[in-house]
């Protein structure tokens, strides 16, 4: 009698990866936005203030959310607040989410030909004291034109600032030009002078312009150590005009100004911002009728999607209030 062999069972066909997430809800977005004023706060107990909550609770959120994901999204310990590496992941999405929502909102708004919302403005560092800044006098006017939006003014470098506007985490922003990208529309606002520094201790402090150890040109100007921003800048594109090496590198105007403070570095500060730092004796402009340049500040947004009806109305303010003659 022939014996059948048995039929060895077919392999069992990979589970299929099942979504942790799922849907998202109105409160998955409320987790993600205390998240996010987390990261920016820099923990849990920096953002109870943002928040206007408990810090248990706002643990809490964070320990919701991270069951939700599936995700650790953070370290917390004695060695203060860190972002792990899924976690840093997230808050990228987070933004670009939040942003979309915002946008959504605002063209619901636009619908109804009305404005309200929020509206985030961001700004490059030190513009106050530009006396040729009138960005003070186009809030009045946007508040006036609109007064259930929520404005919200941030400070930022100007490679942070253009990425936000293209990715929408904000709808205006004014920087120093510097290059252009199709993605952006950009509108002429004002002017800035660029002098070169150096601060108390450095040896061209005290040397007149005219004096022999000042120096005529930029060659001699080479011969001292130079701080520069260190990001895509009319800053970084004088610098490598004339060849000035970058001994320190600063991220803001405040750092390059804190390094020529030190008295080792020179740099190319506003001059209405170390006018300040000249009137205490501390910062001496070198030879200014040649070590200068001038910025050119635009405002910029988005070009598509078409910008929502209170971010058209800000950059208005701003083209009005700058316009040549007022």
């Amino acid at each position: 009698m022939k014996v059948k062999t048995p039929t060895p069972p077919l392999p069992a066909a990979p589970a299929k990866h099942r979504a942790v997430l799922g849907q998202l809800s109105d409160m998955d977005l409320r987790l993600l936005q205390v998240f996010k004023s987390v990261v920016e706060c820099g923990g849990m107990s920096a953002a109870e203030l943002e928040l206007n909550i408990g810090t248990s609770t706002v643990s809490r959120h964070m320990k919701d959310l991270e069951t939700r994901l599936g995700l650790t999204l953070c370290r917390r310990g004695r060695a203060g607040f860190a972002l792990t590496a899924e976690g840093q992941r997230v808050y990228d999405e987070t933004l670009r989410l939040l942003a979309s929502v915002r946008s959504f909102r605002d063209s619901i708004d636009d619908i109804h030909s009305r404005m309200g919302g929020q509206l985030a403005v961001a700004i490059f560092d030190k513009t106050a004291s530009n006396p040729a800044a009138r960005i003070g006098q186009a809030i009045a006017a946007f508040t006036a034109q609109a007064p259930d939006v929520q404005l919200q003014l941030h400070v930022g470098s100007i490679n942070a600032i253009e990425r936000g506007v293209m990715d929408g985490s904000y709808q205006v922003g004014i920087i120093p030009a510097h290059r252009s990208s199709q993605s952006l529309a950009y509108a002429d606002l004002f002017a800035e002078t660029m002098l070169l520094y150096c601060g108390v201790g450095h040896p061209l402090f005290g040397v007149p312009a005219g004096a022999q150890a000042a120096p005529a040109d930029w060659h001699a100007v080479r011969s001292y150590q130079f701080a520069g921003l260190g990001y895509h800048s009319p800053n970084m594109e004088l610098s490598h005009q004339a060849r000035l090496a970058r001994a320190a590198t600063g991220f803001d105007q405040e750092s390059i100004a804190t390094l020529i403070l030190s008295g080792r570095f020179l740099g190319f500060l506003p001059d209405h911002y170390a006018e300040a730092f000249e009137r205490q004796g501390l910062m001496q402009a070198v030879n200014p009728a040649l070590f200068h340049y001038s910025c050119q500040f635009v405002s910029l947004m988005r070009r598509s999607p078409a910008p929502a009806r209170a971010a058209q109305a800000f950059a208005q303010c701003l083209e009005d209030v700058h316009r040549p003659g007022r």
